[in-house]
């Protein structure tokens, strides 16, 4: 009991002592020095500037492919694109494989261009390359996308743009030969990238914006 009416005091008398001590004081703290008249206080940053900013942490193939392309025909492509090369229009494998799309030379005598060097340079000549031999194949495979679409095989759905995107890595014949033996026969490139792999890596596009067309050329 005494000894918390000690400490009582000792905090009475504590109190009063700082009390004192504020009242006897008569300085007051200026504010005026920290006006902040004249100062830019606007921190609002355009949607430009944050672009802009951001842009040199970027890759030139960031621009190339887009996710937000969904599953159109342009995602498509551009997801193909960038599979083959990154997107380069002047990209060469170690295979002597050309461009964007990397077409082979023999590939691109089917389509019209028979000098691999200009095509090599001219990236709309790429672009209409790989429609034309979209279209193309997509004719030579009519009855196969008929007859296997929407079937299971290996464990994967087949779809038309699976079925085209292994045949620009591997050629209509070999899309045929998987398509036929249900996945026995997987052909696989230099690489040892398979029909399979792309059949499951594109599924799902919407390839209809390309038509069949036996005779398709670039040019």
């Amino acid at each position: 009991m005494i000894r918390n009416i000690a400490s009582y005091t000792s905090l009475t008398l504590t109190i009063l002592v700082l009390l004192y001590v504020s009242f006897q004081s008569n300085e007051t703290i200026g504010l005026s020095k920290y006006s902040t008249e004249g100062l830019n206080l606007n921190y609002t940053v355009s949607i430009d500037a944050i672009v802009n900013e951001n842009q040199s942490l970027l890759t030139d193939s960031d621009f190339e492919f887009s996710p937000y392309l969904g599953k159109s025909f342009v995602g498509f492509k551009e997801a193909l694109a960038f599979k083959e090369s990154g997107g380069d229009y002047a990209s060469v494998n170690t295979y002597g494989y050309l461009g964007k799309y990397q077409f082979g030379s023999e590939t691109l005598k089917l389509i019209g261009i028979n000098n691999p060097e200009k095509f090599l340079t001219n990236p709309k000549l790429q672009e209409k390359a790989f429609i034309a031999n979209a279209a193309r194949n997509k004719w030579i495979l009519r009855r196969d996308i008929k007859n296997f679409v929407g079937k299971r095989i290996n464990g994967i759905i087949i779809t038309e743009s699976g079925i085209l995107a292994a045949a620009h890595l591997a050629g209509p014949g070999s899309v045929k030969k998987y398509l036929r033996s249900y996945g026995l026969d997987n052909f696989a490139d230099g690489y040892g990238t398979t029909v399979h792999y792309y059949m499951k890596r594109f599924s799902g596009y919407d390839t209809s914006f390309v038509k069949p067309n036996q005779r398709a050329k670039a040019i």
